[in-house]
């Protein structure tokens, strides 16, 4: 998983302050000013008898994915967390070394899905961003560890990313023999493991994300032959894709009472029971973010307030009963969640207690069913939430009333102590009837989104995809063009994998803004394309936004075409598609052909 998205929703309907969470980027940023001396940290020892030493003492990993409420952090025992990426670095090794805390550092790899490990030049420069980050900040004294890549490899395993993974590793321990080296994988399979352990000779660690299996992942690789020290990079509740699902597929989230007893149990299975092969470990997620729901992963809310998930790591690390038990929640539960009509009120049912006998205060919400449903933790749409829908509350009971949009809805329950403890639980609900889309903005035919240069496109070149570091766009090529003065030349210098560009209004937006341009009566997206050599294959599209998004195109097209090298025109049909609101108005694709490949395309047009 990685970090970008907080829960705006959250934000919004509590009032509260959001924490700034470490993101996951590729290039270094600003530079370290802490001018205390580099800390020294070894791996010693062998199978079932390792250790970390640091600044020669032993050092165990208590530690955070995330980097939320530090106060409450440093109050809970917490020696360490880590980063996806090196965005912004330097301020952040500055300030955890003021507070006394180490970081592993992640350096983002490109993920094997949409970045080609067997094209050198593409690699190459994968390896030349890593170096620059080792060099930049290797004697920084919160620098604890590297670790390259987060769940980044092959579906079947490739070993040309683990190939990859060791140059980086082997050119770390040059630069840097202070430090430990570590690679971070989506838990564990046989290839993986074997992998690994035969290519990636130069990686001292194996850092595992694992949730529902991490209570039997200690047996699991043993099971495996893993020689290697791990340590569990990310732990938390059963993820989004584990759990039993809804008829309309949404996932039931655990209430955060039963998320802490899964917590309690993987900490205490992989890492209390497995000294010697188990260094520590990073609980997930210490701060708020979209990922299933605005909760599912969070230990603490945005406004800082703990939930038992923190309140038991806080227990491992510091070794004590923490001051203020936070509330409990027995059960959550709707006299009816299917079927739902439009304007039906539903009853809502808490059961939630204090351990302590402290007062309790509840706030209800209800929101939209996320749509999304993204892997490696990438950013999801936040989903709207509903205060009107509120009729009536109380601490026990709530009463909604439905809207008037069919769809997945959700109805949270937030408790809170006079301590500033917290809980939280939620029941999806659904309603029947068509799904009320708001259209774009009117737009005048016929629309121009390409010609004669990049100048006052309708649709906004933003969104690159796939492997964008093997494609060029030059938006303004004055060679041949098919009309005017200039044409758009993209080369694509992959021998493999894949990229594209979706050209968007608004800029940036892949679904999460309910804005678009409303198209209705046009008959036909035209473009004029042609290729270098002759014979180049690529994808041409519009409304690639599905329903799984909060705002979706309403209309889809698509086009696969064999360019010649003389300029043809095509066109998409968009008779009876509905064009009231469409986002991604242009989008070209075009996939590694073993060698690098260029075409050019002009007088792109709805009519």
């Amino acid at each position: 998983m990685l970090l970008r998205n907080v829960s705006r929703w959250l934000t919004g309907v509590l009032g509260l302050c959001v924490l700034a969470l470490p993101t996951s980027c590729v290039a270094a940023s600003d530079a370290p000013t802490a001018s205390a001396a580099p800390s020294k940290v070894e791996l010693v020892g062998g199978p079932g008898k390792y250790q970390l030493l640091k600044n020669g003492q032993p050092f165990v990993i208590r530690g955070v994915g995330g980097n939320g409420n530090r106060q409450l952090m440093l109050e809970s025992g917490v020696n360490s967390f880590r980063t996806w990426g090196a965005d912004n670095l330097g301020p952040i090794l500055d300030e955890a070394h003021r507070d006394g805390l180490s970081v592993t550092v992640g350096i983002w790899l490109q993920h094997a899905g949409g970045f080609d490990y067997h094209n050198a030049a593409e690699v190459k420069k994968q390896f030349e961003m890593c170096r620059e980050v080792v060099e930049k900040y290797k004697d920084h004294p919160a620098l604890l560890m590297w670790a390259f890549g987060n769940e980044m490899e092959a579906h079947p395993d490739d070993p040309a990313v683990w190939r990859a993974v060791e140059d980086i590793a082997a050119m770390s321990k040059r630069l840097d023999p202070n430090h430990p080296t570590m690679t971070v994988i989506a838990d564990i399979s046989p290839e993986k493991v074997k992998n690994i352990h035969a290519i990636c000779k130069s990686i001292d660690i194996i850092g595992i994300n694992s949730y529902g299996g991490a209570p039997s992942l200690a047996q699991r690789y043993a099971d495996l032959g893993g020689t290697k020290p791990y340590v569990l990079t990310e732990f938390g509740p059963l993820g989004q894709w584990e759990v039993t699902k809804t008829r309309w597929d949404a996932p039931i989230e655990a209430t955060s009472t039963e998320k802490a007893e899964h917590y309690r149990k993987s900490y205490e299975n992989a890492v209390v029971k497995n000294p010697g092969m188990c260094l520590g470990a990073y609980a997930f997620l210490w701060g708020t973010k979209q990922e299933g729901t605005g909760t599912w992963f969070g230990m603490i809310l945005p406004n800082g307030a703990p939930l038992e998930s923190a309140q038991v790591m806080a227990e491992f690390y510091t070794g004590k009963a923490r001051p203020n038990l936070v509330p409990r929640i027995t059960k959550l539960a709707v006299d009816q969640a299917d079927r739902l009509r439009q304007g039906q009120t539903v009853r809502a049912t808490l059961a939630a207690s204090d351990p302590e006998g402290r007062a309790l205060k509840v706030q209800w919400i209800m929101t939209a069913e996320g749509r999304e449903r993204l892997t490696a933790g990438r950013d999801e749409a936040v989903p709207e939430s509903y205060p009107g829908a509120l009729v009536s509350s109380t601490n026990t009971t709530a009463t909604f009333r439905m809207p008037d949009s069919g769809g997945g809805y959700r109805i949270f329950a937030y408790v809170f102590d006079e301590a500033g403890g917290a809980a939280v639980a939620n029941v999806p609900i659904f309603v029947e009837g068509p799904v009320r889309v708001e259209t774009g903005v009117k737009a005048d035919l016929p629309l121009v989104v390409y010609a004669n240069g990049a100048a006052d496109m309708a649709f906004a070149p933003s969104g690159w995809m796939g492997n964008a570091g093997g494609l060029t766009v030059d938006w303004d090529w004055n060679d041949r063009p098919q009309a005017g003065a200039a044409c758009a030349k993209v080369t694509y210098s992959s021998a493999g994998g894949w990229a594209g560009v979706a050209c968007q209004f608004p800029p940036n937006d892949w679904g999460d803004q309910p804005q678009g341009l409303n198209l209705t009566g046009a008959k036909e997206l035209e473009f004029w394309m042609r290729g270098e050599a002759g014979g180049e294959k690529l994808k041409v599209e519009f409304g690639i936004l599905g329903n799984d998004k909060k705002y979706p195109d309403t209309g889809r097209g698509q086009l696969e075409v064999t360019l010649t090298r003389e300029w043809k025109r095509y066109t998409i049909d968009l008779r009876g598609k509905d064009l009231s609101r469409v986002k991604t108005g242009f989008v070209f694709t075009v996939a590694g052909a073993g060698r690098p490949l260029t075409f050019f395309f002009d007088e792109v047009r709805f009519k």
